[in-house]
């Protein structure tokens, strides 16, 4: 019932909002449309007056921000709200604006037309942030001829499939990129050599209710294609999170050490060591604590935070195209501000020019601005001229983006409520460089493998003229890894010449270096990298993380050095080797890192993630590494302290124990070796598959356990075996179900416990005795065995972190170990002789044979009625 009455609301708000445009157009241009009629013109959808959105805009916007909260918690359909399912890719498409003008007799109508698609992501759960491995990506497309494009951004906390309101705030940070993923380090490591590192854009969105925020941001004329949003939390503390343990905050537990120190303050015999173990809610008194809501969360679940974006763009159908050459008549309307146009740019061309004139208008000559932007609608820092100060209005722009649509924006200046005319044309220029005409560009796909042994092609710089190869990247296929580009000079074909090669490596246009004394790659609208190639320095490489997708252009060209400058070397023609491949991660990563390949959706990227306290998008940061001597002292102490169980193993065989023994000795045999092998740095050593002797360490730490507590219990020999064999085969299952939860320890401890508990019960019912009957078996055994353990699983629950992980998990080998030494019982005694036993059992099995041995013999005469028989019986 309740979903159905969201799609009525939400087919509700649709139908108003269309009906009210719709009322407003036909308000504003029914005399218009009338007088159209009578004189039975068409109507073109050719031009937009972009004067009129902004009062449309933002009730459209809001409301549709509305219908996806609608959308994303009833997750329906319903009229005019289509779904796709629940995958990560749906996408709604709905929203007709429709925008006209009055028109004048003679003149073509101005008509616009709105379109508003919606696109929605999934959930997910975020992590904090240890490496680009662990953000969440997702990947939207924007269409082309956009206006705008609002993200909405949700954020909600849950905890045990409820909302989460005791759960902390963290704060979340999203960034954003066009193109490509975003490349980030918000950890300012060091990235790699020879590695260009593209912007991005960030925003940290904060809490505005106790589970729930919503953030909004907005792009006004945002490229099309793809766009790429990545969130994480903030870097933990370095806790090592275990499954089902309590995740206190540093925030809260800060608050909470502040009045504990003043009281502590107050007893001086007591003292303070920064660490809060006790004295938490003492009823009644002076100084009563209350520890904080997020530190009492127990064993109960995980706060997780989920975040979700959702994307509503606006854009423009039937935007008139500019043909180059070709001149065309406009009339901006007094109650239009604007007209936008579009002209595509051919390969090859180096300038297109814009042209304005024979603008008329009834107060001043021409009081317009001409703006001009590449794949997107002009902004206001878009490349403008005010044609009031050249007549006639001529913009010219160099270096345009090849393979792309160019957006000419019309506008008036503020103030202007009078008619303009004018007449407007795109003319565009094939480029040249050189004597001999425009360059060859050659077209190479460079090749998705890391091997250092592919061939490399060689280039020619001639002396006249720059090389261009053009690189082409798949979209989507190749913006998830590394762009490798590596040039190597051949130093013998230069002659002796003191020359220098140059190369200019650009996305989407080529940009010839020049002669001037400083050459650059970079010019007012376009930004490229710079290489330089010689005879002192004849190798040179650039990584691109994450490269925007299209086609990337390297223009080549030798110059010599001369008194003035630099000047085209006559005489010399360049040799370069030239290798571009595109690879997962850098030098995978190196050997203190491991290259990961992920997916969102279905979008493939690759990232590094370090180890050894190494950081950094190579893992190539060692500003907090861990040296040789740490890394083997760290290897030694926690394969070394597995030795601790050679005393149990001792006890557990002269109290004939042999089934724990073995137990212990499996344990100690694969704890050591596992952690030989689970090592970060390159002090490592694995004898087999790290997942079996994760398995097999995990497996004989819990059985230890186990064995160790149904021994103390003193079952019938029967019973304890099949207790052993049925825990051996629970936990095995239950380790290959999670193998890092804390219930998978806690819950066969508790259950062996029980046992134990019920079987000296008994005992102690029976006997009339409290069992064990001996106050040195509880002194000098149990009670310290049991303090041993309990500080063991304190210390692998709330103490042990990344940072103190060698000593502390080694420590806690230690104290395990040592605590089966005091746990184990002794060997049950034998009875005492003068003490009244069991009846002794009678042997046999209740009946006799008789065997007559001459009759087996054949002796026996059976006519002979006096002869003797000897018989012997046997039971």
């Amino acid at each position: 019932m309740g979903k159905a009455r969201g799609l009525r609301a939400a087919a509700g708000l649709t139908s108003w909002l269309l009906g009210s445009c719709r009322r407003c157009c036909r308000s504003r241009s029914a005399a218009a449309q009338a007088g159209e009629a009578r004189r039975g013109s068409r109507l073109t959808m050719g031009r937009a007056g972009l004067g009129r959105i902004p009062p449309l805009l933002p009730p459209l916007l809001l409301a549709w921000l509305g219908l996806g909260r609608l959308a994303g918690e009833w997750g329906g359909q319903g009229p005019g709200l289509s779904s796709r399912g629940p995958e990560a890719g749906q996408e709604l498409s709905r929203g007709v604006v429709v925008l006209n003008a009055p028109l004048r007799p003679g003149v073509e109508p101005v008509y616009g037309l709105f379109v508003t698609d919606y696109f929605t992501r999934t959930p997910r759960k975020l992590s904090p942030f240890r490496s680009f491995a662990s953000i969440e990506l997702f990947h939207f497309r924007v269409p082309e001829d956009t206006v705008v494009a609002v993200w909405n951004l949700i954020t909600f906390k849950e905890q045990g499939g409820t909302f989460g309101d005791q759960c902390p705030d963290r704060s979340i940070t999203v960034y954003f990129r066009s193109g490509a993923p975003p490349v980030i380090n918000p950890l300012r490591t060091h990235f790699p050599r020879d590695t260009a590192v593209p912007g991005s854009f960030a925003l940290t969105l904060t809490w505005t209710l106790p589970n729930r925020t919503t953030g909004v941001f907005n792009i006004t004329s945002p490229l099309p294609g793809d766009w790429f949003l990545a969130a994480h939390l903030p870097k933990e503390q370095g806790r090592i999170s275990v499954k089902g343990s309590p995740s206190p905050d540093p925030a809260a537990w800060a608050s909470f050490r502040e009045p504990l120190r003043s009281l502590a303050s107050r007893w001086p015999g007591k003292a303070w060591r920064g660490k809060v173990w006790g004295w938490v809610g003492v009823p009644g008194g002076r100084g009563n604590l209350t520890m904080p809501a997020s530190c009492q969360q127990g064993l109960a679940e995980d706060c997780q935070y989920l975040f979700q974006p959702q994307l509503i763009v606006q854009r423009l159908v039937g935007i008139r195209v500019l043909y180059p050459g070709f001149v065309t008549e406009h009339v901006l309307l007094p109650h239009n501000r604007s007209l936008l146009y579009k002209v595509f740019i051919p390969s090859c061309t180096s300038r297109v020019l814009l042209q304005l004139w024979n603008c008329h208008s009834a107060n001043q000559s021409c009081p317009l601005w001409l703006k001009v932007r590449g794949k997107a609608p002009p902004l206001h820092n878009s490349t403008a001229l005010d044609c009031r100060e050249h007549a006639p209005c001529r913009l010219a722009l160099e270096l345009p983006l090849w393979q792309h649509w160019y957006y000419v924006l019309v506008e008036k200046h503020l103030g202007v409520a009078s008619q303009v005319g004018f007449r407007l044309v795109a003319q565009l220029k094939v480029s040249s460089a050189g004597p001999s005409g425009p360059p060859s560009v050659t077209s190479w796909t460079p090749s998705r493998c890391t091997s250092t042994s592919s061939s490399a092609p060689t280039s020619r710089c001639p002396p006249d003229r720059p090389a261009v190869f053009a690189i082409q990247l798949l979209p989507v296929l190749d913006s998830g890894g590394i762009l490798n580009l590596e040039l190597r000079l051949n130093v013998s074909s230069l002659r002796g010449e003191n020359a220098t090669v140059f190369a200019c490596l650009n996305h989407e246009v080529p940009l010839v270096p020049g002669g001037s004394p400083l050459v650059t790659c970079e010019t007012e609208l376009l930004a490229g990298f710079l290489l330089t190639l010689n005879a002192t320095a004849p190798l040179s490489r650039l990584r691109i993380p994450y490269p925007q997708t299209g086609t990337w252009y390297l223009s080549l060209r030798s110059l010599c050095a001369v008194d003035r400058g630099l000047e085209s070397c006559w005489n010399v023609t360049a040799e370069v080797y030239l290798r571009t491949y595109l690879s997962p991660c850098v030098n995978d990563c190196g050997p203190y890192g491991q290259c990961k390949l992920l997916r969102t959706n279905n979008y493939l990227y690759a990232a590094c993630e370090c180890k050894a306290g190494w950081s950094g998008w190579g893992c190539t940061d060692n500003a907090s590494a861990f040296s040789y001597g740490f890394q083997l002292l760290s290897t030694l102490l926690l394969c070394l302290s597995n030795l601790m169980f050679v005393p149990p193993v001792a006890i557990a065989v002269r109290s004939h124990y042999l089934l724990e023994a073995a137990v212990y000795v499996f344990t100690m045999f694969f704890s050591t070796f596992y952690h030989a092998c689970d090592q970060p740095g390159i002090v490592v050593f694995c004898i087999m598959d790290y997942d079996v002797l994760q398995f097999c360490d995990f497996l004989g730490s819990l059985m230890s356990v186990w064995v160790t507590v149904i021994a103390m219990a003193r079952l019938q020999p029967v019973v304890k075996q099949v207790l052993y064999l049925l825990g051996a085969m629970l936990l095995s299952m239950a380790l290959q179900l999670d193998r890092h939860g804390l219930w998978n320890l806690l819950g066969p401890s508790l259950f062996a416990l029980g046992v134990m508990a019920v079987a000296w019960a008994a005992r102690s019912v029976r006997r009339r005795h409290c069992y064990p009957p001996t106050w040195q078996r509880w002194a000098f055994c149990l009670l310290p065995g049991a303090l041993i353990a309990a500080s063991a699983v304190l210390l692998y629950a709330f103490v042990e972190t990344e940072e103190n992980y060698f000593y502390i998990h080694s420590i806690w080998h230690m104290l395990i170990a040592g605590s089966v030494g005091f746990l184990l019982p002794p060997r049950a005694k034998p009875e005492a002789p003068g003490r009244p036993g069991p009846l002794p059992r009678r042997k046999g099995c209740g009946y006799q044979l008789c065997v007559n041995e001459q009759e087996e013999l054949g002796l026996v005469d059976p006519g002979g009625a006096g002869a003797s028989v000897t018989s012997v019986c046997s039971s």
